[in-house]
């Protein structure tokens, strides 16, 4: 790992609110991504960071990729966590589709949600920003690519007690 890597995801993890729910063997019924919800989160992310004079943030294919399988996950195995169901920690999960090795600067960090409620792009982002930890990753300055997932599950299991829930992922991250 690249040296200044474990103080920053530290200080993100920190930041990040867990919520670890037991194993449920029922499998959702009717997962599908949310396109145009990502798009529009995208939008309005880039919209709030140019009101605060932040670098617009680019999709990235690693990030995006990290955040659908995370996404997908939790809907399938009905938990809510910035952990992996095995209990990998985010930054190790996101390594493995946005790579380190190369770069003398690498950082990530992460912002979930899930809502029974459906969603717009500016009400997810409103959401993240009224939580102050969510709101820091997101005002982020050092950030440069994005990853978004948004999935809808019919009834997810777990966590979600069989309920029609919309998931949304983003990770961002930054590799010079």
């Amino acid at each position: 790992m690249p040296k200044g890597i474990w103080r920053t995801v530290a200080c993100v993890a920190a930041a990040a609110a867990t919520l670890a729910v037991p194993a449920v063997a029922a499998a959702p019924t009717g997962i599908r991504a949310e396109v145009a919800l990502q798009r529009a989160i995208l939008a309005e992310i880039n919209a709030v960071r140019k009101a605060h004079r932040l670098a617009p943030l680019r999709l990235s294919g690693g990030l995006t990729r990290a955040a659908e399988g995370h996404s997908l996950a939790m809907a399938r195995l009905g938990f809510f966590s910035h952990s992996s169901r095995d209990g990998t920690v985010f930054w190790k999960r996101i390594s493995r589709s946005y790579p380190y090795r190369g770069y003398a600067t690498w950082t990530v960090g992460e912002n979930l949600l899930w809502s029974s409620s459906r969603l717009d792009g500016a009400t997810a982002v409103r959401m993240w920003l009224n939580s102050p930890p969510h709101r820091k990753v997101l005002l982020g300055a050092r950030w440069r690519e994005l990853g978004i997932s948004a999935v809808r599950a019919d009834a997810a299991p777990g966590a979600f007690g069989g309920s029609d829930v919309t998931l949304v992922t983003a990770d961002f991250g930054l590799r010079r």
